[in-house]
């Protein structure tokens, strides 16, 4: 059982930063696909950032794409969003989650329980 724990969250003003951390359990995530997904208030969980753990490989939403950057640390099994240039519209739960080769049928086998992120105008 991979278990996945956000920190970072908070409120920040137009233009500013936050970073987000996903500490991640298990002795090795290779062949692992982390990612982070967001779902603001009345609106459906959408992807936001997501990494292959073995060679880094990433891809964004195009909401995201040039502000903000997800990495990994393989040392100590976290991966990060670096928001940059924050909106008020990136208003929402961010949640982390990890794709699993070893389960077959479904994708993000694994999630974290969320941390808020607000952005004022």
């Amino acid at each position: 059982q991979v278990q996945l724990v956000e920190s970072g969250g908070g409120m920040v003003q137009t233009g500013g930063s936050l970073r987000l951390s996903c500490a991640a359990s298990g002795r090795t995530f290779n062949g692992y696909r982390m990612a982070w997904f967001r779902r603001a208030p009345g609106k459906d969980r959408e992807f936001a950032a997501g990494i292959n753990w073995s060679d880094g490989r990433t891809n964004y939403a195009d909401s995201v794409k040039g502000r903000f950057t997800i990495s990994r640390d393989n040392a100590k099994n976290t991966v990060y969003l670096q928001m940059n240039s924050l909106k008020p519209e990136d208003t929402a739960v961010y949640y982390c989650a990890a794709d699993s080769p070893l389960i077959i049928g479904r994708e993000y086998d694994f999630w974290g329980q969320g941390t808020q992120v607000t952005v004022s105008s």
